[in-house]
């Protein structure tokens, strides 16, 4: 039969020639599904359920193809369970009109020949009979993700399973819901989704050791095409209601990096880290920050943890700037109902929370470990982008503590002072960025001068850019009006632009220190 058939493309053939083979194949089994489906639908007006059901499973068979490329059997996938939902349709009324058991039909669909068929067949007749209450809908849900295990072609089981997520999805014991209490809990939600999630990652993981080395290129592609279907089962999670920040941190967190981190798989870790940092609140990941950031470091090499670091620390950024605002215009109102006190309730006056705190030393503990180890930023570029995101995170999330910046200041000469040779222009471009950023932060242009540090990492850059980056530091003086008060402050802000002053003379080092 054509399941038995090889999927990969004979190396003989041209890519237009495969590609025009995909689109007979293709529409010989479109033809199939909508002829059966035809057959079905004439059943269903008479009530023939056993013919309806055989032409249901003829139709489906046209799933157990090999013959095809993730997209084009996507596109077979979605005529075949659109056509389902006749099925799904009939199911519902039958149940509701005549009363009849679900138990029986449940039953019933389990006759088909092939297994998967059975198993889409099973799906549909399951969410049904989850609908109907006849049964608690923690135990047909766990039949139903236990049955899927008997699909292990990765192709096949990964969209079998797509549709029992997508068919179960407003089916769930979740808080509010009609199938919460008796029907389940919560945590009988996450497992379902959990189980789905990990029994998916496996196969979709499983592509990338199947057929011959010279064509890992073209497997890779396939599952970038296919891993939206695994991370949508992160996004399930992120939308039950009852999973509060207790029942995330204990129990959703830790098993969904248990699979990313054992998977083993570099395409899988960078992706999956990444729908985590996406799809669950801020909030969660303030009080979770440490086990995110200690798989970073544990990851398979050639995973972008710079770029995972990075997104994360801008998103928490901005989360924590938005809570001080807030604070902030709470303490504004406070005071104009209690009479002002005199006292300053900018962002900067609010104090940060123990939790903001502690998220910013651990950002900068490992970042530090990313910087350094063997396995991941070994390159100035990669190092510098990350002390960017983390001084960037510092001046948004704590702008009054100027010591964190200093610090930053600090690891980075430390990290370029190892370094040989000339910094690229990425590079350099992003140590300009470090030493501009905190004038678009701070109004008053004193509050750098207090940078010790910034000297030391003003004298990495080339004469030019030295001078450039000085320029900026006058601009900003004479834009917001700055007053020099006394001689001890007129020096430091010479020593700060001195590359101007020196008219360009000596090397990169020596200028920013003259």
């Amino acid at each position: 039969g054509p399941a038995a058939l090889p999927s990969a493309r004979p190396a003989s053939m041209s890519s237009t020639a495969f590609a025009e083979e995909q689109e007979r194949w293709k529409n010989d089994a479109m033809q199939m599904v909508k002829q059966q489906a035809q057959l079905m639908k004439r059943a269903l007006s008479t009530k023939n359920l056993r013919d309806a059901l055989k032409h249901a499973a003829n139709m489906l068979s046209e799933l157990r193809t090999s013959l095809l490329s993730p997209r084009t059997y996507y596109e077979l996938y979605m005529l075949a369970t659109d056509e389902l939902r006749h099925l799904e349709a009939f199911f519902t009324e039958e149940q509701r009109t005549s009363g009849r058991s679900m138990l029986e039909l449940y039953e019933l669909v389990q006759h088909a020949g092939n297994i998967l068929p059975r198993l889409y067949l099973l799906v549909t007749v399951g969410s049904v009979y989850i609908k109907s209450l006849q049964a608690p809908a923690k135990d047909i849900l766990k039949d139903l993700v236990e049955m899927c295990r008997g699909v292990q072609h990765p192709l096949r089981g990964l969209f079998l399973r797509n549709y029992l997520s997508q068919m179960c999805k407003d089916k769930l014991p979740d808080v509010g819901t009609p199938f919460h209490g008796k029907g389940g809990t919560v945590d009988d939600a996450v497992d379902f989704v959990l189980c789905n999630f990990v029994e998916m990652n496996k196969l979709w993981v499983r592509i990338q050791h199947q057929g011959p080395v010279r064509e890992r290129e073209k497997r890779e592609m396939e599952r970038q095409d296919l891993r939206i279907l695994v991370g949508t089962n992160l996004v399930r999670l992120s939308q039950l209601d009852g999973v509060d920040l207790p029942t995330y941190a204990e129990r959703v967190l830790p098993r969904v990096l248990e699979q990313v981190q054992s998977c083993r798989d570099q395409i899988a870790q960078g992706y999956l880290t990444e729908c985590i940092i996406q799809v669950f609140p801020d909030e969660y990941h303030m009080h979770t920050l440490e086990a995110l950031l200690k798989q970073c470091t544990q990851f398979q090499p050639g995973v972008n943890v710079e770029g995972l670091l990075v997104a994360l620390m801008d998103r928490l950024g901005t989360h924590v700037a938005h809570q001080h605002a807030a604070a902030a215009a709470a303490a504004a109102a406070d005071g104009s109902h209690a009479g002002d006190s005199g006292e300053g309730v900018g962002a900067e006056a609010v104090a940060s929370t123990g939790e903001d705190v502690r998220a910013f030393a651990l950002l900068t503990k490992y970042t530090a470990e990313v910087v350094s180890s063997p396995q991941a930023v070994t390159d100035a570029r990669g190092a510098m982008q990350l002390e960017l995101a983390l001084a960037t995170f510092a001046l948004r999330a704590y702008p009054a503590r100027r010591d964190y910046v200093d610090d930053i200041y600090g690891a980075c000469v430390s990290f370029l002072g190892r370094v040989s040779g000339v910094l690229d222009s990425r590079t350099v471009h992003l140590v300009t960025q470090l030493l501009v950023a905190p004038l678009d932060v701070y109004a008053d242009a004193r509050a750098l001068l207090s940078l010790d540090r910034w000297p030391a990492l003003l004298a990495f850059l080339n004469v030019e850019m030295q001078k450039a980056v000085a320029m900026d530091l006058v601009r900003s003086v004479i834009k917001h009006h700055t007053v020099i008060r006394d001689r001890d402050e007129a020096d430091r802000l010479l020593s700060f632009v001195a590359p101007l002053i020196t008219g360009g003379a000596g090397t990169a080092g020596g200028a920013g220190a003259a």
